[in-house]
């Protein structure tokens, strides 16, 4: 019996472990099978996010392709021959500002001393006089008027003669060889003298190194007038309407307010006024110059798609000066007659010219520049 008992025991244990084994094998199995199926469902997840990322590019070049702004130089494209905007009514396209009834406030438009100064300061610069006064005495930083003819070893040099046509040349500011200047001071007009110069090593192969003798022939120091009566009627009297220098200062001022002006009412209508609608047409063509611009300008384009949303906000303030400006021609009953200017045109600065213009530009642009010209002209009239 105890031997039997023992068999049977050991039987039972061996069908335990028997049975232990298929359950750990079965096990193995269906963990086999789990792994299998997360290993397949990793690939496809790898494969779908591989296969998005692919759309995604694909999706975004396609986009750029559809977007992107193609160059172009046709000024008048989206204008019709007479200036104006195709297929836009300015009266419903644009909200104008009350351009009629703007407070313009004096101290922002009105002439500055400093403007006023400098501006006389720059015309009398302009219209300095050659004196040949022989008791004045060439000093550091005047500009005087000599005639030369340079030598080395006697010979006379290519370049190195003034031809007896003058040359001005001012003290102190380098222009001429080695210290041919400072040898001026303390001459005076009419005096003729010697000047010797050492040319650098790095000028030209003929003249580099050598030395050279200058006659030098002192014509004149020209100075700057002062602001007299006399000098305003005898110099601006023809080109500026005045012969007084109390007429010609308020001229100054009246210019400078009138510019100032221009300015702030061509800024306040147009930063005033509502665009209601775009004309795309004109839009996209405004886009196409100023891509073209940025193109020649060499603009680095690193994210195409944040470039064309700021291209084209730049293109629609264009656009919107150009509304706002045709909104007032239009408004204020203004009149263009674009025949009777570009044969005007003709007349003054040659047909050939006029008709490279048109070629260039179109009569749709230039017309259109003329029509702005004249509404920003009406502004400055009502508040002149």
């Amino acid at each position: 019996m105890a031997k039997q008992k023992k068999a049977q025991d050991s039987a039972g244990i061996e069908m335990s472990k028997s049975k232990a084994k298929r359950e750990e094998r079965r096990k193995e199995v269906q963990k086999a099978r789990r792994d299998a199926r997360v290993a397949r469902i990793a690939g496809i997840a790898v494969v779908a996010a591989a296969a998005l990322l692919i759309l995604a590019v694909v999706g975004r070049q396609l986009y750029i392709l559809a977007i992107r702004t193609t160059p172009g130089t046709d000024y008048s494209a989206g204008l019709t021959e007479d200036g104006r905007i195709e297929n836009a009514d300015m009266a419903t396209a644009v909200t104008l500002a009350d351009y009629k009834n703007i407070s313009v406030p004096e101290e922002e438009v009105a002439a500055t001393e400093e403007e006023i100064e400098n501006s006389i300061n720059s015309t009398l610069e302009s219209h300095k006089e050659l004196v040949t006064d022989e008791t004045l005495v060439i000093a550091d930083g005047d500009e005087v008027n000599i005639d030369f003819v340079g030598t080395v070893d006697g010979v006379e040099f290519e370049g190195g003669n003034s031809g007896g046509n003058g040359y001005d040349v001012t003290i102190g500011s380098g222009s001429l060889v080695d210290d041919f200047e400072q040898q001026l001071i303390g001459h005076k007009p009419g005096e003729e003298l010697t000047v010797e110069v050492t040319f650098p090593e790095n000028y030209n192969e003929e003249m580099a190194g050598k030395d050279a003798s200058f006659a030098v022939t002192v014509n004149g120091i020209r100075q700057t007038p002062e602001l007299t009566d006399a000098f305003v009627a005898e110099q601006l009297s023809e080109s500026e309407g005045v012969s007084t220098v109390a007429e010609y200062r308020a001229k100054v001022a009246d210019d400078f307010r009138r510019s100032h002006l221009r300015d702030f009412l061509s800024d306040y209508v147009v930063a005033n006024s509502t665009i209601n609608t775009y004309p795309d047409k004109y839009v996209k063509a405004t886009k196409s110059l100023l891509k073209f611009g940025d193109d020649n300008s060499g603009t680095a384009i690193e994210d195409e798609i944040a470039y064309e949303k700021e291209l084209t906000g730049r293109a629609e303030e264009r656009v919107k000066e150009a509304m706002v400006y045709q909104a007032i021609f239009e408004d204020a009953g203004l009149t263009f007659d674009a025949d009777a200017y570009f044969a005007e045109q003709a007349e003054e600065i040659g047909e050939e010219y006029v008709e490279s213009m048109k070629e260039m530009y179109g009569a749709g642009f230039l017309t259109q520049s003329e029509m702005r010209l004249m509404a920003i002209d009406h502004l400055v009239e009502l508040y002149q």
